[in-house]
């Protein structure tokens, strides 16, 4: 298989249709394959459809990054537990998913960045994490050649990364060899409603009759979701990303600054990205969804490039169709994988950056270049819950959180799905806080 994933990729998951399943999973990103992995250890008989290809959009395209460092304190209770399962599961399928321990080291410029730390620091030890709090002459002492003047850091030893391109297809095989039905390039059209409750979704493909579905369609799930009346105001900000040549190893994890970010990968080179820039495309979801994003806006405003329409095709494009007959074809089958270009310039700051950090090594080469879409919502935390319609759950917005968190928010979501206790408190991920007067409270921009 050759990155990025795209709808050129052959299909690897051709999986036929059952006229019925228990649970249809819609969307075959992390979320959802391994939504669908443990509903079938749960003894369920699962179906995972997925429009374009397995891991195609932002499960493949993240860092890599599995870190509990930095979470939402209502997050982190599962990226713990997800940790763990990410542990086990490279026990059991050696190096397929490319996971190591190698850390995550945050970077201070400033003493409010070190003021973030320590706040952020006492989740930790809640938790009993082993993060540390470091001073100026540690940080620069963990990472070979730096030169930048950083202030302190702040770094969690177990702390992981792992290969994404490779290790949710690898999950997904497996998932398919403990029974799950997997089916890449078939839409799912939408739900099929009776007396108000799920009693299947229509696929380009056929029918397939359920009681339960799962919508796990990242920056899908609010046009998914919108054709049967549930609202949610994710939007998709574009997010690039780049691999370098093979080079010296600086640190063998993962680190960054206000400024830049990167991580070992498995062929010596590093995956380098802006830290915090992105750019956004303003659609018809955008307008209407302005007022609740406010508070994140003011936040982060200085780290978004605004752009006046998205591609043709995409979730929030100006002329993407809103409401389709099920019998016709959707938007989900005009654009199978989203797959925008880069932000190039962003890309050349963060090769500036990098430089300026690390004379010695001077300004890395690039081997390649990508961006994803990432589905988020205003703050910048999932909504992973029922929703008014009875049979459906919605585990979406994970706002790129999703790929070190996954494992554990499938196993929460099999449960919710089932009735099982969760074992965590989800009230933070609600659908209804949108809608009850909470106010909107962003997560921690570390």
């Amino acid at each position: 298989m050759s990155f990025p994933i795209s709808e050129a990729s052959p299909v690897r998951f051709a999986g036929g249709l059952p006229a019925r399943a228990d649970v249809v999973v819609v969307g075959g990103g992390v979320i959802g394959v391994m939504t669908a992995w443990f509903l079938r250890e749960r003894g369920l008989s699962v179906v995972l459809c997925e429009k374009g290809r397995i891991a195609g959009e932002q499960s493949s395209r993240n860092w890599g990054w599995v870190r509990q460092q930095g979470r939402d304190p209502g997050e982190l209770p599962i990226m713990v537990e997800s940790l763990a399962i990410w542990k086990r599961l490279a026990a059991e399928m050696g190096d397929a998913l490319g996971f190591r321990q190698t850390g995550v080291l945050y970077l201070a410029q400033t003493e409010a960045e070190i003021a973030g730390f320590e706040a952020w620091a006492e989740h930790a030890r809640a938790h009993r994490l082993d993060t540390r709090l470091l001073a100026a002459g540690e940080t620069l002492a963990m990472l070979n050649g730096a030169s930048a003047p950083w202030q302190g850091g702040l770094f969690t030893a177990s702390d992981a990364r792992a290969e994404p391109w490779v290790a949710v297809p690898a999950l997904a095989a497996v998932a398919e060899e403990k029974g799950v039905v997997i089916r890449e390039s078939c839409a799912v059209r939408g739900l099929d409603l009776a007396a108000g409750k799920v009693a299947g979704v229509v696929t380009e493909a056929r029918r397939v009759a359920c009681d339960h579905v799962v919508v796990a369609a990242g920056a899908w799930s609010r046009l998914f979701l919108r054709q049967h009346g549930v609202h949610i105001p994710q939007l998709s900000v574009l997010a690039s990303v780049a691999a370098t040549e093979p080079m010296p190893e600086i640190f063998p994890g993962n680190a960054g600054d206000r400024d830049f970010a990167f991580r070992r990968n498995a062929d010596g080179g590093l995956t380098i990205a802006p830290r915090a820039r992105h750019d956004f495309h303003i659609g018809p979801d955008a307008f209407a969804s302005f007022g609740v994003y406010m508070p994140v806006l003011k936040k982060d405003f200085r780290s978004t490039s605004f752009h006046f329409s998205a591609p043709d095709g995409y979730p929030d494009a100006w002329r993407t169709s809103r409401r389709w007959s099920l019998a016709e074809e959707s938007p989900f089958e005009r654009q199978r994988v989203l797959n925008p270009a880069p932000n190039m310039a962003m890309i050349a700051k963060v090769q500036d950056h990098f430089a300026a950090a690390f004379p010695a090594l001077g300004r890395p080469k690039l081997k390649s270049a990508w961006a994803g879409m990432i589905d988020s919502l205003p703050d910048v935390v999932p909504v992973v819950d029922h929703a008014p319609i009875k049979g459906l759950t919605i585990a979406t917005g994970m706002s790129g959180h999703g790929f070190g968190i996954g494992p554990g928010m499938g196993r929460v979501v099999a449960d919710l799905v089932t009735g099982r206790p969760t074992g965590h408190d989800l009230s933070r991920f609600r659908l209804s806080r949108f809608s009850d007067g909470s106010p909107i409270r962003p997560g921690p921009s570390l």
